[in-house]
């Protein structure tokens, strides 16, 4: 073989095993990646009621392993689904603090004592905007058949105007601090809306926030 085209096959060859060892690694990183639907399976094929000792314990630790491997938008799908609901129910008092101190995303409690130090209506705007959009998505969910319209209608995280106001006036630290775990766990969708919010800088200001 000439050099010339020995070299530019040498090239292709080369080339073609860059985008194969690429090609691989997204497939990789795709197939570990963790989604809602993932979730969900894994709480639908363990009957937690049925464990005991270091099997439901390794249990509930997949499950929070699984949820504190979601990105952002998977987890409030996972959170507004609530079929994690299911199993949260069936644990002891003990077990749901542990499981709420394990999934807080990283920054809660700071977010926490932040509202705490912000105006009355910066409170108000944040919550209002959170409401929106877990409704928003709620709706899409719905509308996409990705959960049983049922579940999402029983779901509690569109909150009445009287807790709304009770958020607003208390803060979130004072009101969850003094909240059970099962109500933790009912405010776990909107509280993490609004850390979200929070952190991207849209109340800032002190002014409504525009998409």
């Amino acid at each position: 073989m000439k050099p010339r085209p020995r070299a530019v096959l040498i090239a292709v060859l080369v080339v073609a095993g860059v985008w194969l060892i690429a090609w691989g690694g997204f497939r990789l990183a795709e197939s570990s990646r963790m989604t809602a639907e993932k979730v969900r399976s894994y709480v639908s094929s363990v009957d937690l009621g049925q464990l005991s000792g270091d099997a439901r314990a390794r249990a509930i630790r997949g499950l929070i392993d699984r949820l504190n491997r979601l990105s952002l938008e998977e987890r409030r799908r996972v959170r507004l689904g609530r079929e994690w609901v299911l199993w949260f129910e069936q644990m002891t008092e003990a077990e749901k603090g542990g499981f709420l101190e394990a999934t807080v995303p990283t920054g809660f409690k700071q977010m926490l004592a932040s509202f705490e130090q912000m105006p009355e209506q910066n409170r108000k705007v944040a919550i209002e905007e959170a409401v929106k959009r877990l409704r928003e998505t709620r709706a899409t969910m719905e509308q996409d058949g990705e959960v049983a319209a049922a579940a999402l209608t029983n779901a509690p995280p569109t909150l009445s105007e009287e807790l709304q106001q009770k958020l607003v006036k208390l803060g979130l630290k004072t009101y969850y601090s003094e909240s059970s775990a099962q109500t933790k766990a009912e405010l776990a969708p909107l509280l993490e809306e609004i850390q979200r919010s929070m952190e991207s800088g849209r109340f800032l200001r002190g002014r409504r926030p525009h998409d």
